[in-house]
């Protein structure tokens, strides 16, 4: 798989902002990455586009939800994300 490929996008939310806050270690960066994406993979694209150094890496499958409208049941589609821990001082900065 090609580096550009592992990473899909930042994923930001209130509660990955919570995490970042409350991390006594680094920064916690948090994306969505590619199905296949492992975590030596993760790790390396990390290095590769932002010159940063991961610590620890987490992976999460999160599955599809089940939404109704009205008389309709169709799926959420499930991601894969990571819980990227950066080396104390390090950050990368979103635009």
């Amino acid at each position: 798989m090609e580096i550009d490929k592992v990473l899909i996008m930042p994923y930001v939310t209130e509660k990955t902002e919570m995490l970042n806050q409350n991390s006594k270690k680094g920064q916690v960066v948090v994306f969505k990455v590619h199905k296949n994406a492992t975590k030596t993979m993760i790790k390396e694209a990390i290095y590769r586009l932002y010159n940063v150094k991961a610590m620890k890496v987490n992976i999460i499958n999160q599955p599809y939800k089940k939404t109704r409208f009205r008389n309709i049941i169709t799926k959420k589609p499930g991601f894969k994300k990571a819980i990227i821990t950066l080396e104390p001082g390090k950050t990368i900065k979103f635009d």
